[in-house]
């Protein structure tokens, strides 16, 4: 009996079948919970990418105007009827507005690590979100919690038989402006919204744009006007003169951020020059015509001299001459001194009838206000005499007479960051500061040499309203991921 005893104890046959009988759940539960974690892996991967596609969609539309929010809110639900999801062993469930949070933002906190919550309210306390269409620049997305079906039984083990998922995603709207001349100018109004305001007509107001030029340390006010850093470095002053000339400066500014430019620069006259067949061939900065030729219509209020010629050149008419050169007037209230803005800014009032008398004497104006309204503006005017080359003309003639011309009629056109000055305390250069909006703004005389260095110029159009449409061919919109 013990002999039996002892010869079962010692017989190891079948052994491998207790370990496999043992092992083969712990292997299956490691095989289930290997493939549970692939699923939520790959499920959590899918709702990451439909939260970005949601935020891009919904960033895409936050240009700061005033229907922004509406038309983002279009966009996540054009999207979500496109789309379906299939947790688990659920049937296909078509999305819905439900299953989105999607909150707006004015900023967001400027390190990842800063967690932000489905509210827009980050671990500091601080609320991001806006419902303010004019200052939502970010759409953050959060997928709402979602309910996954393991095939582990975690349930024998104490445990629930679900998994919870949830995504969130920030994009946010940029727009940059390409092409752009390295320029800012201070808001001569508080507000982006009023100056949108004074802009929207057809009837365009005159800014005077004054150089900043009371050292680094002078605070900019509305109407001064100062120099932008390239985004490939800052420029000797004979290359910044050439970047206010040529047609297509070759940089592209952001609206998130611009660097005003340090150091004492010179008036840039004899770029912006260039654009009226005036060129600075025996000054310090000269500028080449056939690199930088004229605009088509250059009429400015001069007397050609020597036309054609290696030569030529523009005076100021004497006083016999006068009466019959006019260049396009000034607003009214310039004269009268009774502009606003702190005198820096006009109301688009200006001499219509003694511009057109003097340049094309009794040809009928029925065409000009046909094309651009009763109160026509300078920059509508000017177009008008461009393409038209067989109206009447005075004594001064529209086309260049001292150079050929290969440019269209926007080449009178400066592109220009608006910046509020006063909230931004913009004060000498080296400042990272915010812009307001990008703006086109129309020269209609000469550009003024030092000491003054004055330019004046109609507003047509700024990045936040539909105006002339003249920045569409410059404006780079897009929405990018930020979390």
């Amino acid at each position: 009996m013990l002999g039996t005893i002892r010869a079962f104890w010692n017989d190891q046959r079948g052994l491998a079948m207790l370990f496999a009988a043992i092992m083969v759940p712990v292997l299956v539960g490691f095989a289930l919970l290997a493939i549970d974690m692939s699923r939520a892996n790959s499920l959590h991967n899918d709702m990451q990418k439909g939260a970005d596609a949601f935020a891009l969609a919904a960033a895409a539309e936050l240009d700061g105007n005033t229907d922004a929010i509406t038309r983002a809110n279009r966009a996540r639900d054009n999207l979500l009827k496109t789309n379906a999801t299939k947790f688990s062993t659920a049937d296909y469930h078509k999305l819905v507005p439900a299953d989105l949070t999607v909150t707006y933002l004015s900023g967001i906190p400027a390190s990842d690590s800063i967690g932000l919550n489905a509210a827009g309210v980050d671990e500091n306390g601080v609320n991001w979100s806006t419902t303010d269409p004019k200052v939502a620049r970010f759409a953050e997305v959060t997928v709402n919690s979602t309910a996954f079906a393991t095939i582990f039984p975690a349930s024998f083990v104490g445990s629930n038989d679900t998994m919870n998922l949830q995504t969130q995603a920030v994009a946010g709207f940029n727009n940059a402006l390409c092409q752009f001349t390295p320029m800012f100018i201070c808001n001569p109004y508080t507000s982006i919204g009023a100056l949108q305001t004074a802009v929207s007509g057809t009837t365009k107001p005159m800014i005077w744009l004054k150089e900043q030029t009371g050292g680094s340390s002078a605070q900019y006010g509305p109407g001064n006007y100062g120099f932008l850093s390239s985004p490939q470095g800052d420029k000797s002053t004979e290359t910044l003169t050439e970047m206010f000339a040529v047609t297509s400066p070759p940089a592209c500014y952001s609206q998130n951020g611009v660097k005003t430019r340090p150091g004492n620069i010179p008036p840039v006259n004899a770029g912006i020059n260039t654009r009226f067949d005036i060129y600075d061939n025996g000054g310090p900065y000269k500028t080449d015509p056939t690199l930088n030729p004229p605009a088509p219509n250059v009429r400015k209020g001069m007397v050609v001299k020597n036309a054609g010629k290696s030569n030529c050149s523009y005076d100021a008419p004497n006083s016999g001459q006068a009466n019959n050169y006019k260049a396009l007037p000034r607003d009214n209230c310039f004269t009268s001194g009774s502009c606003s803005q702190a005198g820096v800014l006009g109301d688009g009032s200006w001499d219509f009838a003694g511009y057109w008398t003097v340049n094309h004497g009794n040809a009928s104006t029925a065409g000009v206000i046909t094309s651009c309204g009763a109160n026509p503006s300078r920059y509508c005017v000017y177009k008008f005499e461009t393409a038209n080359p067989t109206l009447k003309s005075g004594q001064e003639a529209t086309a260049p007479q001292c150079n050929t011309t290969t440019q269209g009629a926007d080449r009178r056109l400066l592109y220009v960051a608006i910046i509020d000055c006063v909230a931004n305390t913009v004060q000498g250069g080296g400042q990272t500061l915010p812009v307001q909006a990008f703006a086109s703004v129309f020269v209609t005389e000469p550009a003024g040499g030092a000491p003054n260095a004055d330019i004046y110029g109609e507003i047509e159009d700024i990045s936040t309203v539909v105006g002339q449409n003249t920045l569409k061919k410059l404006q780079r919109n897009e929405a990018q991921l930020y979390r």
